[in-house]
Formats: structure tokens, sequence, C-alpha cells
């Protein structure tokens, strides 16, 4: 069966149209160390609940604790009064649902 002319347009100009679709659909996906849009909104709304969390507590409220998410994984750092304060900071942000993993770079501030 012999291609026609109308045939062949058709099919040059579907593949024409299917190629930029793949191409922008292939920039959403997620790879080894880059988040997809979802999940960059998803890991900004999890470091929002865990930074409410952090301040609803009366002994930590007034810490400068930085709050990092990637892939729900939450790193906690900055510099704290005492070790009870490094504790309850990495249960108050365990204790948040969404959260997967806790990594602690807090320390205790130099007397």
């Amino acid at each position: 069966m012999p291609i026609t002319k109308t045939a062949l347009s058709r099919l040059v100009l579907a593949v024409a149209c299917a190629v930029p679709a793949i191409a922008i659909t292939a920039g959403c996906s997620s790879t080894p160390t880059h988040e997809s849009a979802g999940e960059y909104t998803s890991d900004a709304a999890l470091t929002a609940k865990v930074k409410a969390a952090l301040l609803a507590d009366p002994g930590l409220k007034s810490l400068a604790v930085s709050v990092t998410t990637y892939r729900s994984e939450v790193l906690l750092s900055g510099f704290v009064n005492s070790p009870e304060q490094i504790q309850k900071a990495v249960t108050v942000t365990r204790g948040v649902e969404g959260v997967h993993s806790v990594k602690d770079d807090l320390h205790v501030k130099p007397q």
C-alpha cells in the first residue's frame, strides 16, 4: 500500500505536534537531583507546616531555626539554647503530617 501525499503530510503534522508536547511534559518530571513542580509545591507547604508547628510551641517560638524540605525530608538548622531544645524541635517536626524524615543540623549556642 503506497503512502499518499496526504497521509504523509498528516503523519508529519502529527509528529510535529507530538514532539513539543513530549518535551514540555518531560520538563515536569523529577530526577534524582531535581524536584517536579508538584513535589516542589508539596515541599513548600510542608516547610510552612513545620515552621508553624515550631512557632506554636512556646519553648521553640523564639528560636532562629531554619527549615528546608526536599522530597518530604526536613532539614532543621540553626542555633538553640540547649540540647533539650534540639530534641524538642526534632520531635515537633516529626509530628507534622507528611514529614518522612528529619535531619538535625541544630547546634547549641556557645555560652
